[in-house]
């Protein structure tokens, strides 16, 4: 509705240190194609596109339902591309969720199969960490880094693109389109802040 609308345009304008995530998905939306089949995989920052990223059409937008499985995204990649090869398909992970998935970049690259990932990269498992934290006091397991995802697409001949500032989002997302149209599966590695926009959420 329009309150909730004005409340996460309010929040995708905070500085969070690095992009901040809702700024991220606002843009990507303005810029996807109608023709876009977009995959969420499981994570926090996957959840907070569904709220800020819209599905271009009916059966357009895949995800694993309520459960919120990690490392679906790969594979519904996989069979999205193979039935639907015109239509860009773009993965949406948390640096969490891609450790299920990332190898798939040897059987896209191969498969002449030009998927693109865009991986939010806070290094943390957030959506545990969130409550975790403030109910048991404790970081444990939750903790990742600011890991070089994209250079797992460029080692099986794919192409990686990494941000880590909000006036290279557009550009990114730009260029991601246009390596994909070519033939080549990408990654966007882009390095998020965290934000309080799914506080309250369940989250373990």
């Amino acid at each position: 509705d329009a309150q909730r609308e004005i409340s996460i345009n309010n929040q995708a304008s905070e500085d969070v240190g690095h992009i901040n995530p809702i700024q991220l998905f606002r843009i990507a939306d303005s810029l996807l194609s109608d023709s876009t089949i977009l995959i969420a995989d499981g994570g926090d920052f996957v959840a907070t596109s569904a709220y800020t990223l819209k599905a271009r059409s009916p059966l357009s937008w895949l995800d694993p339902g309520v459960f919120g499985t990690l490392g679906v995204g790969a594979g519904f990649a996989l069979g999205a591309k193979l039935v639907y090869p015109e239509k860009d398909i773009w993965i949406i992970f948390g640096d969490g969720s891609a450790g299920y998935s990332l190898m798939e970049y040897d059987t896209f690259v191969r498969h002449n199969l030009p998927v693109v990932s865009l991986i939010g990269n806070d290094a943390c498992w957030s959506q545990i960490a969130r409550d975790q934290v403030d109910l048991l006091k404790s970081h444990c397991a939750t903790r990742l880094a600011h890991s070089d995802y994209h250079k797992i697409s460029e080692a099986f001949g794919g192409y990686g693109i990494h941000i880590n500032q909000e006036d290279k989002i557009a550009p990114a997302i730009e260029e991601a389109i246009r390596i994909s149209r070519e033939g080549k599966p990408c990654i966007i590695n882009a390095i998020i802040g965290k934000t309080e926009f799914r506080k309250g959420s369940i989250s373990m």
